[in-house]
């Protein structure tokens, strides 16, 4: 499955913004791109084929910030992971991210 991504990793300055987003596919992006989330800020997202976006950010501590944003709500519907729930998700990644495909995501306005 394939997915354009868009990221920032400040430990070395590496960066796409989600209007130059890159196709890359899931094995790819598990592979070289989810080592690289390792300081606080640093942060990963993913575009399914109806544009929709799947964000992921890196925590304080061992720990992931899972969401799907609602920019019309100033909102995301997300979760707190860690490497291992992280890995699992990706592992089960849907094709779409529609929010019926997440059903542990809470509401979280911005």
């Amino acid at each position: 499955m394939h997915y354009r991504v868009f990221f920032y990793f400040g430990a070395s300055g590496a960066q796409f913004s989600s209007a130059k987003a890159v196709e890359m596919s899931l094995d790819d992006i598990s592979e070289k791109l989810l080592e690289r989330l390792v300081a606080n800020g640093d942060y990963l997202g993913l575009i399914d084929d109806q544009d929709q976006v799947l964000q992921i950010a890196r925590e304080a501590g061992d720990r992931f910030w899972v969401e799907l944003p609602v920019d019309a709500a100033y909102a995301s519907y997300g979760c707190y992971l860690d490497l291992a729930g992280l890995k699992e998700l990706l592992d089960t990644l849907p094709k779409r991210f529609e929010r019926s495909a997440f059903p542990d995501l809470q509401y979280r306005p911005w």
